[in-house]
C-alpha cells in the first residue's frame, strides 16, 4: 500500500465477502451522502483493497481465512 492513510477503514470477516473474495463500495454502513458509483474491490488477493473513488480501505480481519470453492 502507499504511504497515505486511508480516509476510512472497514474491517471485514470472511462471511462479509462475495463470491471470489470481493466486497463493494460504498459499503452498506456508509451514510447515504457519501455515495458514489458501486465498485467491487478485491480483498482476497492481498488481504485488503482500496476504493478508487473515496479511498476507503477494506481489510480482512486478522485470523480470517478464505475458503476455496
Amino acid at each position: 500500500m502507499s504511504g497515505t492513510e486511508p480516509k476510512a477503514l472497514v474491517e471485514l470477516v470472511a462471511s462479509d465477502l462475495l463470491g471470489p473474495g470481493v466486497t463493494f463500495c460504498p459499503h452498506p454502513r456508509m451514510p447515504l451522502w457519501s455515495g458514489h458509483p458501486k465498485v467491487y474491490i478485491d480483498v482476497a488477493t492481498t488481504g485488503e483493497g482500496r476504493c478508487p473513488y473515496c479511498g476507503t480501505v477494506y481489510r480482512l480481519q486478522a485470523g480470517q481465512t478464505l475458503h476455496a470453492h
